[in-house]
């Protein structure tokens, strides 16, 4: 933004402090001068005749004085009125350095103020708060672009290969390479997919309804069911009812990729998964818990970053893309809610999502007032 030059924040504290201590100074001098003249009011002879008095005499004498003193004052209001206001404007030179520094692109800097909790220094604090935050979202956007780069350039070159394998091998069996190569376009597709979902959730672009989590887990146990029974993996749903506000396609999204991954990262034979809706205090809860494999809390640490689909866990031809658990953080964060993801003692994964109760007059905003 481009704005007319004007004065410095210190030259304006000096001209005040100086322009105080000067009418400080004046108004204590006539204070004193108002007190000598009125004891030295003048007086009056027999014959009408008016002689000096001492009032006369502190008006010639004491009033050169009195003119060099807010000479003095004015001048030392200056120059310790310049000081003072560098001292105290000093924090903000370097927070100013720390936010061009930042501006150039170097968002590792911090200010690190020293000294005891003041204005400035909570100004600091804040400003080196949002800095680390913004580094680490900066961080992880930069490998969320790597990453999927590497997704979306793979299913890219296989397609390139098994095209030019056709064209150097007249011979080669169409069929089944109309048939890879329609995998390879599917796998690219719900890549595409799911990278919509993660924006659309991000930008939280959508409106909210009023939504019953336990509808949802039904919903997306029936459908995910034939593929559940396809890996010997039974489903147990149950669960009291759990209305919440929210994007109704969001949430099924959610409830999906969490019975999908508890499917396709389980057993090999005979794996079982539990799907329980409840009420919190204030907040609705949606747990998914399955069987598997073993896993350290190192592992479940990282399968909610972007394609980090866990290298010790039982995979599938159903695994996804690896962006199942970090659409559902995005979709849990994107309304209000938080996510919890914890190993089974047993082995396997417990994940619960946490969202925000919808009021009690829930019930009533439902088509016909269904509860």
């Amino acid at each position: 933004m481009d704005r007319t030059p004007g004065p410095s924040v210190r030259l304006k504290l000096t001209l005040s402090y100086a322009g105080f201590l000067v009418l400080a100074g004046a108004l204590l001098l006539v204070a004193v001068g108002v007190f000598l003249v009125r004891q030295g009011w003048l007086q009056t002879n027999e014959t009408g005749a008016v002689r000096e008095t001492p009032g006369t005499m502190f008006v010639r004498g004491f009033a050169p004085t009195a003119a060099a003193a807010m000479v003095f004052l004015l001048v030392f209001g200056l120059l310790g009125g310049w000081i003072l206001a560098g001292r105290m404007l000093a924090p903000l030179d370097r927070i100013t350095l720390a936010t061009r520094t930042a501006a150039a692109g170097s968002l590792s800097h911090r200010i690190c103020l020293p000294g005891r909790k003041d204005e400035f220094r909570e100004l600091a604090d804040a400003f080196d708060m949002m800095l680390a935050q913004l580094e680490t979202h900066v961080a992880q956007q930069q490998r969320f672009a790597a990453n999927a780069s590497h997704e979306l350039r793979t299913p890219l070159a296989i397609s390139k290969t098994l095209l030019d394998v056709a064209r150097n091998d007249p011979d080669h069996d169409c069929g089944a390479l109309v048939e890879r190569l329609q995998a390879v376009n599917t796998r690219a597709i719900d890549l595409t997919e799911a990278l919509l979902v993660l924006s659309r959730a991000n930008q939280r672009s959508f409106t909210r309804e009023p939504v019953d989590l336990s509808l949802l887990a039904e919903e997306a146990t029936e459908t995910l069911l034939p593929l559940a029974e396809k890996q010997g993996v039974t489903i147990d749903t149950r669960g009291d009812i759990a209305p919440t506000t929210g994007s109704p396609a969001l949430l099924l999204q959610l409830t999906m990729n969490l019975v999908h991954n508890a499917i396709v990262h389980n057993l090999p034979a005979h794996g079982s998964i539990r799907v329980h809706t409840g009420l919190g205090p204030g907040s609705v809860l949606l747990s998914v818990e399955n069987t598997g494999d073993p896993l350290t809390p190192a592992l479940v640490a990282t399968l909610t970053e972007p394609f980090q689909r866990g290298t010790e866990r039982v995979h599938s031809d159903h695994a996804g893309v690896g962006l199942g658990l970090a659409i559902v953080k995005t979709i849990t964060e994107a309304h209000d809610g938080t996510l919890t993801l914890a190993p089974r003692p047993s082995g396997g994964l417990r994940i619960t999502v946490e969202l925000p109760a919808a009021p009690r007059t829930w019930p009533h905003a439902l088509p016909g007032g269904a509860t």
